[in-house]
Order: structure tokens, then C-alpha cells, then sequence
């Protein structure tokens, strides 16, 4: 009899639900019988998941470089899920707040710790080969990963370090984003020219980035701990979740492609070019471009000192570990 009662309690819902659609639940009715089961690799479309690695070359090695980054682009995603909804939150809720960084730097967590199969993962012989068919590509081209740095501070905290102390939030978009620091990091080495792996990236994406910044003008994740009150900003673990983020995306990442590089792009007579003709050796170390989503919530010799892990790291790996 419960049973009964519980289906005609959800039938009315469902009327209730259907009734401005045009259609009476009849009709959905008749389509629920029509519909086949639903199976799981259908559901994520595992076929079509499956058919996007396209080599472009014979190397075998090849198809783990494509998975790998394609891979990284679905927890980009997964970066940029949660982002959006921090940004549009309006509770100032610390532990919605601290739930959605730790998911967050989950997602770096997996990404930093899995970039061993790009440092160790590929055979250096093949790669120098097949990297050579990737021309002018780079993954320096990732337009997610210039979205989660939008959606994490404002443009002013992402210009270029040598051009920092000229520019504050005030200064309009447009002319923010010109002098991002990434894009001295795609100028040709010889003539300081743009590249054109940056010329082929602004022309596919400068007016949505562009876009995706003046709609989160003020309205950023640093602006949202910003707006906190005194005591909210004091939380321990907000500030931690908070610092735990800078670090993975702005210096343990980092670290983590500075690896890769050295190990497929170094060599004794002298370094070889990315393929997009990046300054990787200029682009890539944190402690070169000391991006900060978050500068409030350090000290001055913080600030100084950011990025030192990459030094240790590379030069004094012993001491890096205590």
C-alpha cells in the first residue's frame, strides 16, 4: 500500500513538472517505453573517446603523448568546474569555500604526482623525432589552463614580473593582458618577434579570454577571499587550501614540465628549441615569474623567496627534501 501511495505521490510530480511543456505525461510516458537501456559506454561515449588519439607519425611513443594531454585538458576541466562555481557563489560560505579548493588542488594533486610518464614515460629518442611533426604546436597553447589563472586573480597579478609594479587592477583588461607574462615566454629567441605558436593562440582565443576576465573583473576567486570578513580570512583552513593552490599551479607544476624539459630538450651542446619555439628555460621557472593567485596571505620574504623549491630542486636535490 506505501508503495502505491509513493508511485501516485511521484506520477502527480511528474504531471506537475510536465504540464507547461506543451505535452501531458502520457506522452513522456510513451517515450520512457520507447527508450533503450542505457549502457555505460554509451553514456561517456567510450567509442568516440577512444578514436581521438590520431598520430601523426609511426613512433609508438607518440600515442601516450597525445593521451597523456588529453587527459590533462579533462582535469583542466575539472580545475575550471569548481572555479566557475566559486566564482558565482554568493553565500560567502568558508566551507563551501575550503570543499571547493580541496577538490581543486586534488585534481593537481593527481596531475603533479602523473607527470612522470611525460619525465620517464617516453622513449627521449623517439620523442626528439616525432616532436618534429608537431610543429608549430605547443602545449603552451592550452587556453584552459590561461582560464584557470583568469578565474584565479586578477590580470594585474599576471603580468609580467619586470612589469608588475606598473599596473594595477585599474588599468582596463585590454591593456592588462597585453603584458601577461606568458607571452614573453613565446617570442622567437633570435629577434624577440612573436612566435607563431603565440600569433596562431591570441588569434583562436584573445577575445574569449578576454571576455572571461572582464566578467570576472573583481569578481575573482582572490577577490572573493578579498570580500571575506576579517575573521573568514583568518580560517586555517582556507589559508591553507588557499597557499596549497599557489603552489601546485604556480610552482609545483611548473617544476614539473621544467623536469620534462631538461630531460628531452637538454644536451651538452647545447639546449634544442620547443616546438613552438617557446624560452621554456625563461618561461617555465616559477622563481623567474613569481606568479602569486594570492599575494595577501603571505609575507614580504615570501613573496621574495617565490619559487626558491624550483633552485633547490634542480641544483641542490638533497637539500630540497628537509
Amino acid at each position: 500500500m506505501k508503495d502505491r501511495e509513493q508511485i501516485n505521490s511521484q506520477i502527480s510530480k511528474l504531471e506537475e513538472k510536465y504540464k507547461d511543456s506543451g505535452q501531458d505525461l502520457s506522452s513522456y510516458l510513451d517515450g520512457l517505453l520507447h527508450q533503450r537501456y542505457l549502457t555505460y559506454w554509451d553514456y561517456i561515449h567510450l567509442d568516440t573517446l577512444l578514436s581521438l588519439q590520431v598520430p601523426r607519425t609511426h613512433f609508438p611513443d607518440e600515442e601516450i603523448f597525445i593521451m597523456y594531454h588529453q587527459i590533462t585538458e579533462l582535469y583542466f576541466k575539472l580545475i575550471l568546474h569548481e572555479q566557475k562555481q566559486l566564482v558565482d557563489d554568493k553565500s560567502d560560505d568558508v566551507n563551501f569555500f575550503v570543499e571547493k579548493l580541496r577538490r581543486i588542488n586534488s585534481y593537481y594533486t593527481v596531475l603533479i604526482s602523473s607527470f612522470g610518464i611525460m619525465i620517464k614515460g617516453m622513449e627521449r629518442e623517439q620523442f626528439l623525432q616525432y616532436r618534429m611533426a608537431l610543429l608549430p604546436a605547443s602545449g603552451f597553447q592550452s587556453a584552459q589552463f590561461r582560464m584557470i589563472e583568469i578565474y584565479a586573480t586578477g590580470l594585474e597579478n599576471l603580468v609580467h614580473v619586470s612589469e608588475r609594479n606598473q599596473f594595477s587592477q585599474a588599468d582596463s583588461i585590454e591593456q592588462l593582458y597585453e603584458h601577461i607574462y606568458w607571452k614573453k615566454g613565446a617570442t622567437d629567441l633570435s629577434t624577440g618577434e612573436k612566435t607563431l605558436t603565440l600569433k596562431q593562440f591570441e588569434y583562436r582565443y584573445t577575445p574569449r579570454l578576454i571576455r572571461i576576465a572582464k566578467q570576472v573583473k573583481e569578481a575573482t576567486i582572490y577577490h572573493k577571499y578579498l570580500g571575506l570578513s576579517k575573521s573568514q580570512k583568518k580560517d586555517t583552513d582556507l589559508i591553507e587550501a588557499l597557499k596549497a593552490l599557489d603552489v601546485n599551479a604556480n610552482v609545483n607544476w611548473q617544476l614539473m614540465h621544467m623536469g620534462s624539459a631538461h630531460r628531452y630538450l637538454r644536451r651538452e651542446t647545447g639546449d634544442i628549441d620547443a616546438t613552438g619555439g617557446t624560452n621554456w628555460k625563461e618561461y617555465l621557472p616559477p622563481s623567474f615569474q613569481k606568479i602569486v593567485f594570492f599575494p595577501e596571505i603571505y609575507t614580504e620574504d615570501e613573496l621574495n623567496n617565490w619559487g626558491k623549491q624550483w633552485v633547490d630542486h634542480m641544483f641542490n636535490p638533497d637539500k630540497s627534501k628537509h
